[in-house]
Order: structure tokens, then C-alpha cells, then sequence
């Protein structure tokens, strides 16, 4: 009886320390071991931690899920989080347009500035949660972020999460997420970005457990490779491999891509995370090895540090009892892991570390959603806009909107999306630019993806009615994305068919009909969508993307002037998919604008504007240029139409023919600038021996001799371009010697 008052009595004296009360924990004073050490580098510490560890403890750190060494004071940590645009999973967020939104800006400007909210209100988050003893996954610092792939087929449903389908926009766009995420602290680190998915992923979803992305030298160091590479330059944290093989090898043990390329070559010194599960595919989907301890010993010699999954790294206790691997292995890459987990100063007292001040406050603030607007705005589309019939007057006297999309908050999303209370449909954003006593009315009209089975039809004869008629149609996340993710597909995410679903082009046909009033279709999608029927059918066009939580105010603010239209398309818009390789080809062939010979619906780099802007005056520093010497390229932008706007500049290389297949042309610069009517503004660029470069057959980059044509416009260069309305873009040439 003694003997239980007296544990009772401890009890209460404890159990008041365990319970979370939501204040700042005490830092502890006392350093038992090296590795508590802040004084010390971290790399010593590092070790140090490792060295007081079982093998059993060891391989579990090495978890995607680590959990916690109490003996040692060290807590659990979920490695897996997403932020792709915004915090994802977790707590209340900022929701940004999905990432091939955010591209369609063109600005790596806004990029960082999205990533660096988005870091601050994960900052905020880890630590309010870690208050309340609250470490579940998605809750950490470790963010698998930022998508990186080549958006090569439109196709492929997971092209959404990626900044497009040119390399050097991915690169440049990528490197500015980085930076902006991780800050700029020489000590520690405000979250750790992850480039994904290492290499020579972009479907199809159905297939990626077993399937073999074989591609030659020539694509993989022209293609595949450039944007990882620029990351690896901006100091990217972590690494994912993918799912499939590339040329035989899974990419979770690939040789030639982890230990040459990335080790070797790039001198890569952070994490690498396989992709959650992929360790099974090695003996259940691509059988390059019989068990799951093979699999994990053949991971952990490619240089895998952790594994995203549930059974296979601790499975290196058994692999090193056999011999497969050695214990001095799985040391080296678990120190790697700790070594980023003190750059987060997970180990530090927090007076220490400058983030872990990150107010709670700063969590989806005004100022946040104010840059979820402006994101929002500066990527919807402007692809067609016949008699000028945007921005619509404040005054139309009556407004009509329809189509499946209008009140689907669904299609803010996009996928990897976080939760917020702010969500504001494209019904809404309308509606909050109608005054007093003009009307608007609302009807769906018709379903998503498939006919009505109610044959009565009111909406399309009240239509004809109306002033302006408004048609939010398009996709969803449900019909697009990630494997498990899109629920109402059948092809597990990718769109074999790249047009809009039958039943809306039906029911816009229908809205034409006897109509000789303005239609405008707002379009939502995470990638190309083959409509040549609607670009017919309609009087404008604006496609928004995935535009995040302020996505209804934004498209609002676009239609009735309030904001112009400055977003360009990150990607070719094809007129069907018959022009498109085999979705399973990986060849370069025929894909993207730098290679495709085929007139696409809407090119690369378009998007009109409610002003015309006009290019002219082209100066180079040279017309003659050694190899290895940096280019000054000069060009004059002038606001030649009647609204204040920003225009986006694009520079594009197109290189001489040599006896190697080159691109036709190559994004090498952007620049907005912001033009009243009338202004005229100098325009600069500086290109670098390797923007003057190609890639040839062997994939070495080379720059070869002839003469370069440097060309600035408004999209990329094309005829179809210009019959769109795009301004004439000016060309300058430099002959390299």
C-alpha cells in the first residue's frame, strides 16, 4: 500500500511536465554528449550521434517515420511533409495556385516569395505542433518539394505538380522555390526543399512501378537532367528517386543517376529519400532483386540515406548479419541524415535558431493571402479575346454564369493541396464584382464529365437572355493527377484523352446556338487541354489553372479589369493527341516546342493581354563572339496599347544546324516589366556560354560554331504564335567563332 501512495504521489508530481500545455518548452542547460553541442560543427555531432546507436536504432532513423531514442533525449521526426503549393497535409494553410500555375507566371520573383510564406507558415506550424507533443507526418521541416520532372506529354495527370515542360524554366523557377524555402540563414535552415522525382519520370502513372524509361545521352542531358542540376547549384537539401527504372536500372538504385551524376559529377552533399514504397518495386515490380533485403542493401549502396516506406530499411540489419552490406555503410548515410536535421536546428536550443521564432500568427495572415491573389492573377491565361470583349463592364446589365466549375471549390486544389478556411469558388469572385441592381444568376448546366441524365434543359435558353454569358468548365483533381488521387479516373490520373470531356464541348454547343451575345469560357486544368472546338465556340478564353484558395477573387478581378491578364502558357497546348508520340516514348522527338514540327493549338510562352505591347531595336555587345564569352543583349518593350499592364519578355536562342538534331528553339530569359500607355522601357539580358550551348548526340554540352539567332517577343518563336495575336517579336544574330 506504502509502495503505491508513493507511486501515485510521483505520478503527480510528474505527470503535470507531460502533459502539453502549450507554452515554449525550457531549454535544457546541461550537454551530456558532443552531439548537444552547438559549438561544435555539425558534422561532428553528426557522428558523434550516430556512434551511440544500435544498428536497430540506426536502421530505424533511416525511416521516413524515425522514431524517438529516448536514452539519448533524441525526439521522433516525420521526414515526409508537402508543401507543393503551400503547406500540404497538415494544419490550416495558405492554399497557392498549383505549381504549373505558379509557372505560368513566369516570375521567379513571386516563386521565392511563395516559398518563402509558404516556409514560414511551416516554420510556424512544426513548432505550435511540437507544443502539443503533436509529430504526426506530414508535420516536419523535411518538405518533398518542389516537382521538378519535364512535363514531356501532356498526358501525363501528374504534370500539374511540375513548372512545365522546358528545362530552363523548370531550372530557373525550381532554383527561386529553393532559395525562398530554405532561406538564406549561413547557419541554419528554414525548411529543406526536396528535388523530385531523380529522373526521367513523367509517366505514364499506370505503369511506373515496372515500367523502363529508356532514353538516349543526348535527351537526358538536354532534357531530363538541366533543372536537377540547378538545383543541386542553389543548394537543394534533398533528393527523391523515382519509381520506375531509367535505361534498366530502377532509379532508386541507379548507378549512373545517384552516385555518377549526382554524387560525382554535381557534388551533391544533402539527403536522399527514395519515393514512398519504391523499394518494393525492385523485387515486386522491376525484379532486379529477389527480397526486401536485397532491395534494401542494393538502395543503401546507391546512395539511398532514406527510405519512404514501411518495412524494407530495417531489413539492413539483417542484410549486414548476411554480409550484403557493412555496418560503416549504414553510418555514413544515417550521419547524412542527422546532418540535415541540425541544419534545421532540430537539436539547438531555440534561442539559437533565428526560425524557430517564427511567429504563429504569420500562419495564413493577410498578407499571405493577399500573395495567394496576386499568384492567382499572374497566372490565369488570356488564350483568346475576339472584339475585345474582356474586361467586361462593371455595369453589364445582366451576367449568366454556368458549367460544372463555377462552385467547385474542387478545382482550386489541384493535388498536394492544403486546407483552408478561404476557399473562394469562381461563382463567388463573380459575384463579388456585380453593384446593386445589375443581375447575375447561376446554373450548373451540366455535370462534369458526363451527360445529364435529366433531358430538360432551361439553363441554355435563359442563357440567350443574358448580356454575357460566363462558362466555368474544364477538369478536376478527380479526373487528373496522382495515381491513388484521382478517383473518378480510370486511367489511375493520365488523360489518354486530352480534350475537354465530350459533354461540355456538348453543352457549350448548345450555349452557341441562336446566341450572338459575348460566351466566355474560364477553363480550369493542370495542363494542356486539346479544345479547338471551343476556341471556335467561344468569344474569350481564360485558362486558370488551379488557382488556389484566392482563385474565385482573382479570375473577378481579370474579368472585370480590376487586374490584367499576364499569364503564359508553361506549356504547348496540342490540337489533339494525335499529335503526340507514344505517351510510353521518351524520345524528345516531335515533344515541346523545341522539337515538335507540328502547329500546335497554342504554343509555349503565349498569352494575350487586355493592351498591345510592341518589341523593337535589338542590340547585341557583338556579332561576332568567341566561345566561352558571356552575350549583352539589349531590346526596346513599348506599351503600344491603351491599358497599364505587365508584359513578359522572352528571350529564346535558336541555334545554328549542325549534324546532331539541335532545337529549334530555346527559352534563355524572362523579364516582366510593368508598361503604362504609351511607355517604352530598355529591356536587358546576359547570356552565358552555356545558353549559347547545345547538347550533342553523346550528351556533352558544346558550343558549336556558326550563327545564333537571339530572338525577344512575347511567346515562343512560331508562326502560330503571331496569328494568335502575339506581337512581333525583333532578331538579332551572333556568329560564334
Amino acid at each position: 500500500m506504502k509502495k503505491t501512495l508513493f507511486i501515485s504521489f510521483l505520478l503527480i508530481l510528474i505527470l503535470p511536465a507531460c502533459i502539453p500545455s502549450g507554452e515554449p518548452k525550457q531549454e535544457s542547460k546541461s550537454i551530456q554528449y558532443p552531439f548537444q553541442d552547438p559549438s561544435l560543427p555539425i558534422k561532428e555531432r553528426a557522428k558523434d550521434l550516430v556512434s551511440r546507436l544500435t544498428l536497430e536504432e540506426k536502421v530505424q532513423q533511416m525511416m521516413y517515420n524515425a522514431p524517438a531514442i529516448e536514452r539519448l533525449g533524441i525526439p521522433a521526426y516525420p521526414w515526409w511533409s508537402e508543401c507543393l503549393h503551400g503547406v500540404a497535409r497538415a494544419g490550416k494553410a495558405t492554399v497557392f495556385p498549383q505549381a504549373i500555375g505558379m509557372a505560368a507566371s513566369f516570375d521567379p520573383d513571386l516563386i521565392s516569395r511563395i516559398a518563402s510564406a509558404i516556409g514560414d507558415e511551416g516554420r510556424a506550424f512544426f513548432h505550435a505542433a511540437d507544443k502539443r507533443g503533436n509529430r504526426l507526418q506530414y508535420g516536419g521541416l523535411t518538405f518533398w518539394t518542389p516537382n521538378i520532372n519535364i512535363f514531356r506529354d501532356p498526358r501525363w495527370g501528374r504534370g500539374q505538380e511540375t513548372y512545365g515542360e522546358d528545362p530552363w524554366l523548370t531550372g530557373t523557377l525550381g532554383s527561386a522555390f529553393v532559395k525562398g524555402l530554405q532561406g538564406d540563414n549561413p547557419h541554419y535552415l528554414k525548411a529543406a526543399a526536396c528535388a523530385k522525382h531523380f529522373a526521367v519520370h513523367s509517366g505514364p502513372e499506370a505503369l511506373r512501378h515496372g515500367f523502363n524509361a529508356v532514353v538516349s545521352m543526348q535527351d537526358m542531358n538536354e532534357t531530363y537532367l538541366p533543372a536537377f542540376k540547378k538545383l543541386v547549384e542553389a543548394g537543394v537539401e534533398g533528393v527523391m528517386c523515382a519509381y520506375n527504372r531509367t535505361n534498366d536500372e530502377p532509379c532508386c538504385g541507379n548507378t549512373f543517376l545517384l552516385q555518377e551524376k549526382l554524387r560525382k559529377e554535381w557534388k551533391f552533399n544533402g539527403y536522399i529519400t527514395s519515393d514512398c514504397w519504391a523499394l518494393v518495386d525492385f523485387y515486386e515490380g522491376h525484379k532486379v532483386v529477389k527480397n526486401a533485403v536485397e532491395a534494401a542493401a542494393l538502395a543503401l549502396k546507391r546512395g539511398v540515406n532514406l527510405n519512404c516506406g514501411s518495412v524494407y530499411y530495417p531489413s539492413l540489419v539483417d542484410a549486414v548479419k548476411q554480409g550484403l552490406v557493412k555496418e560503416q555503410e549504414v553510418d555514413s548515410a544515417l550521419v547524412q541524415l542527422f546532418l540535415t536535421r541540425f541544419r534545421l536546428g532540430l537539436f539547438d536550443p531555440a534561442s539559437k535558431v533565428p526560425y524557430a521564432k517564427t511567429p504563429e500568427s504569420i500562419i495564413h495572415n493577410q498578407e499571405h493571402k493577399a500573395l495567394a491573389r496576386e499568384a492567382a492573377r499572374k497566372s490565369i491565361v488570356l488564350l483568346k479575346n475576339k472584339n475585345n470583349v474582356l474586361p467586361l463592364k462593371k455595369d453589364t446589365r445582366y451576367v449568366y454564369v454556368v458549367g460544372p466549375n463555377a462552385t467547385n471549390a474542387e478545382v482550386l486544389l489541384g493535388n498536394y493541396y492544403g486546407v483552408s478556411d478561404n476557399l473562394n469558388t469562381i461563382l463567388a469572385g463573380i459575384a463579388a464584382k456585380v453593384p446593386p441592381g445589375c443581375f447575375i444568376q447561376y446554373k450548373q448546366g451540366c455535370l462534369l464529365d458526363r451527360e445529364n441524365i435529366n433531358p430538360i434543359d432551361w439553363t441554355t435558353a435563359e442563357a440567350k437572355q443574358a448580356d454575357a454569358t460566363i462558362a466555368v468548365m474544364g477538369l478536376s483533381g478527380n479526373l487528373e493527377g496522382e495515381e491513388g488521387e484521382s478517383i473518378a479516373s480510370a486511367t489511375k490520373g493520365d488523360r489518354l484523352d486530352i480534350g475537354l470531356p465530350a459533354n461540355q464541348v456538348n453543352f457549350l454547343k448548345k450555349l452557341r446556338e441562336g446566341n450572338t451575345k459575348p460566351i466566355i469560357v474560364i477553363v480550369t486544368g493542370g495542363g494542356p487541354v486539346a479544345m479547338p472546338e471551343v476556341e471556335e465556340l467561344a468569344d474569350a478564353i481564360l485558362f486558370v489553372w488551379y488557382p488556389g484558395e484566392e482563385g474565385g477573387n482573382a479570375v473577378g478581378d481579370i474579368l472585370y479589369g480590376d487586374a490584367f491578364p499576364s499569364g503564359r502558357l508553361p506549356v504547348t497546348f496540342p490540337r489533339s493527341v494525335d499529335q503526340l508520340p507514344p505517351f510510353e516514348d521518351y524520345s524528345m522527338n516531335g515533344r515541346t516546342y523545341r522539337f515538335m514540327e507540328k502547329e500546335p493549338l497554342y504554343p509555349f510562352g503565349f498569352g494575350l493581354s487586355y493592351t498591345t505591347f510592341s518589341f523593337s531595336d535589338i542590340r547585341l555587345s557583338s556579332n561576332q563572339l568567341q566561345k566561352g564569352k558571356n552575350l549583352q543583349v539589349k531590346v526596346s518593350v513599348t506599351n503600344s496599347g491603351k491599358r497599364e499592364a505587365e508584359e513578359v519578355v522572352q528571350l529564346y536562342v535558336k541555334p545554328p544546324k549542325a549534324s546532331f538534331r539541335v532545337p529549334f528553339a530555346s527559352l534563355r530569359g524572362v523579364k516582366r516589366v510593368l508598361l503604362a500607355p504609351g511607355e517604352k522601357q530598355d529591356v536587358e539580358f546576359t547570356l552565358t556560354p552555356e545558353d549559347l550551348s547545345v547538347v550533342d548526340e553523346k550528351g556533352n554540352l558544346v558550343q558549336i560554331e556558326g550563327t545564333y539567332e537571339i530572338v525577344v517577343g512575347e511567346s515562343s518563336p512560331s508562326p502560330r504564335s503571331e496569328a494568335l495575336g502575339a506581337a512581333t517579336p525583333v532578331m538579332g544574330k551572333i556568329h560564334i567563332m
